[in-house]
């Protein structure tokens, strides 16, 4: 589940994002696009930019409601984000506020490139200080040529105290199988 997404395009169906519809072919089974998206905007610019210029209020009930009908209908259910952990949604609302409304713990995808290390600890620790649990985190490799990888991903793997779940190579085009490859979610399913 992608539930908001901006940088969309106009379809016969209406806008849809590239992501969200990846996330519904890679599903094990098919689901209506608006359960997997509920909000969709065309400028590709931050969800509470785009939601105003689109006349249209986030609301929390909308995805709650979304996610609850497809992780009835699921052995299980992934909800990705959008921005970042303290992206606004709203006024009152971010993306911080959907794994706990949701009862969900927290995977960190680090972006790995200069600056990764700073970036991730100040998100881990604003995830810990909002009470959301981090179950484990990903480290996706952005750029190809990145000095000092081996080193920053050590430094990372000490520093966060929650599993790696993988590191996932630099790409030219995302391959899924690929990636499933690459991560380990063993620890994830034995929360379950």
């Amino acid at each position: 589940m992608k539930p908001i997404a901006s940088g969309c395009e106009r379809t016969l169906e209406g806008l849809q994002n590239e992501d969200a519809r990846r996330l519904q072919t890679q599903g094990s089974r098919q689901v209506a696009y608006e359960l997997i998206n509920a909000y969709a905007f065309q400028p590709p610019v931050a969800p509470h930019i785009a939601a105003d210029r689109a006349g249209v209020k986030i609301e929390l009930e909308v995805i709650t409601t979304a996610a609850e009908r497809l992780a009835s209908e699921s052995d299980f259910l992934v909800v990705e984000g959008i921005g970042g952990w303290r992206v606004p949604l709203g006024s009152t609302l971010a993306v911080s506020d959907l794994p706990p409304a949701l009862g969900f713990p927290v995977v960190l995808v680090s972006g790995i490139r200069l600056g990764c290390i700073n970036h991730s600890l100040l998100t881990v620790e604003s995830i810990r200080m909002s009470g959301a649990r981090l179950a484990g985190w990903v480290a996706n490799q952005l750029d190809p040529d990145m000095p000092a990888r081996d080193e920053n991903l050590a430094t990372l793997t000490d520093l966060i105290d929650a599993p790696c779940l993988g590191l996932i190579p630099w790409m030219v085009s995302a391959d899924p199988r690929q990636v499933a490859r690459d991560l380990d979610l063993a620890p994830l399913l034995r929360d379950k």
